[in-house]
């Protein structure tokens, strides 16, 4: 296959031994904003959907998760390509396979972290005033400049607001289990009898959203100091932020009262969840308030650090743009930095897109494109335990585990479809969109004309650039070809 090299004839390669388990995992759970789900996923489902058993929800739909985590990350851990979802297909369902899913990484992945654009803008604007479109740029420059550079910056960055976050959340629990609705604490949100009404399907959409970026751990495998913790990494993530998620809902429930918490959760003058932070002291909401701010500004970095690596994972083996496969001004190791601005470049393109349009940067914005973004990903997993179940022994290694490799690829194959289904099904009310609207629907058919559009590429590498097409998911430098680095991040 054609390589591309930096100077002495050293490959180009992400900067490795860089980011520890610990790091990784931070990444995973940064993305997926625990404190964003609190202050805004939480409420919303709750008066979208009405579902009492939210807490249930999130326990089952994190079990369901966990298990796809299983085969994603043991054929991410054995094929090491930075672009996992692309390198783990090619590897485990063909080539053809491998360009589709990558293609289809890059639009879900687009879309998520454009997303929080509208998200930032429109929360910023709300409490200081100004267009939202301003705010998004601001952030946009932000995190355009440390996409660039090494990643044990962002990696620090990500790691303070993750920790500040996580005890805003506690403190939220605390507060609502101290003074519950009624004097007792009501445990109507784990009855099993609460999920036979008709908005769950809707409430499974919206938790399987929250999960969103638990993946991304796969994405720094040759910048990791131990590969062999991706497992641990992402499935710990998962676990850990399912019991953030099911206790923060349950608190919420239990602050309000389970009969009344959909009703209030949809009433802006309620003031959930900040009312109830405000019982253990004024000073917490507008602690809150700054952290949100920047629970969105680390989630858009850490899928921006996704795309990065995707594109210049892909752009290296020559299937896109071998340019954008640069990592660094003067040395050979480093930031993704061509994939960092490509992103930036799109991100920029896309958010001056809606503000010219007059679009809502929540209720279009970050909505549609938030849901388009989950969706793909939840797709991938899917694909990605399929492809655990298929890969050949060359892949697997010398002593694959039948847990790993067979039981729980499979079990995450059902139960990811079931997952799949409820969000299609169901995409409508995750878009608020009316009754009947064949809008929403045009979201499945994105993600399919990107896959569709990669597998004909694939078929014009094979016939065009047959070198190129062998290459395919096996583009990523020996280990003692690449110098370590010399700083670590946490």
């Amino acid at each position: 296959m054609p390589t591309l090299t930096g100077s002495a004839h050293v490959p180009v390669a992400l900067a490795r031994r860089t980011l520890t388990p610990f790091g990784s995992w931070v990444f995973g759970a940064a993305a997926s904003a625990p404190l964003v789900v609190l202050v805004g996923g939480v409420p919303a489902t709750y008066a979208t959907t009405g579902v009492v058993a939210l807490p249930l929800t999130f326990l089952l739909v994190a079990g369901a998760v966990a298990l796809l985590a299983v085969g994603y990350t043991a054929m991410a851990r054995q094929v090491g390509h930075p672009a996992a979802h692309y390198g783990i297909a090619a590897h485990g369902l063909g080539r053809g396979a491998g360009v589709a899913a990558g293609l289809v990484a890059l639009v879900a992945y687009n879309a998520i972290q454009i997303s929080l654009y509208g998200l930032f803008g429109a929360t910023v604007a709300a409490r200081l005033g100004g267009a939202w479109w301003v705010w998004a740029g601001l952030a946009l420059a932000v995190v355009g400049v440390l996409g660039v550079r090494a990643i044990v910056l962002s990696t620090r960055f990500l790691v303070a607001v993750l920790a500040a976050s996580l005890l805003v959340v506690a403190v939220f629990v605390l507060a609502a289990v101290a003074r519950p609705s009624g004097g007792t604490l009501s445990w109507a949100g784990f009855d099993a009898s609460g999920l036979a009404v008709s908005g769950v399907g809707g409430a499974v959409a919206f938790c399987v959203a929250a999960f969103t970026g638990v993946d991304a751990p796969g994405s720094l495998v040759e910048e990791t100091t131990d590969r062999q913790s991706l497992g641990r990494v992402t499935v710990g993530a998962v676990v850990v932020l399912g019991a953030v998620y099911t206790l923060a809902a349950w608190a919420m429930g239990v602050a309000v009262g389970p009969g009344e918490v959909a009703a209030l959760a949809a009433d802006p003058a309620a003031g959930l969840p900040f009312a109830v932070l405000a019982r253990a002291g004024g000073g917490w909401p507008p602690v809150a308030e700054v952290l949100l701010v920047l629970a969105i500004l680390t989630s858009m970095l850490a899928f921006h650090s996704v795309v990065a690596r995707y594109v210049f994972a892909m752009a290296r083996e020559q299937v896109l743009p071998a340019r954008l496969a640069h990592s660094g001004t003067g040395t050979r190791i480093s930031a993704p930095r061509g994939g960092s601005l490509a992103q930036s470049t799109v991100a920029a393109v896309v958010v001056a897109a809606f503000a010219l349009h007059g679009a809502d940067p929540l209720a279009i914005m970050f909505t549609w494109l938030s849901t388009l973004g989950a969706m793909g990903l939840l797709g991938l997993l899917l694909i990605a335990s399929v492809a655990a179940t298929t890969a050949p022994a060359a892949v697997r290694g010398p002593r694959p585990g039948r847990g790993e490799w067979r039981i729980a690829p499979t079990l995450g194959v059902f139960a990811g479809s079931a997952l799949l289904a409820a969000m299609v099904g169901n995409v409508g009310s995750l878009l608020g969109a009316a009754p009947g609207s064949p809008y929403p629907y045009l979201l499945p058919l994105i993600l399919l004309g990107a896959a569709v559009g990669g597998g004909l590429w694939a078929r014009h590498l094979r016939a065009r650039r047959p070198d190129v097409y062998a290459g395919i998911g096996r583009g990523t430098p020996r280990t003692n070809a690449v110098p370590d680095s010399v700083d670590v991040a946490i």
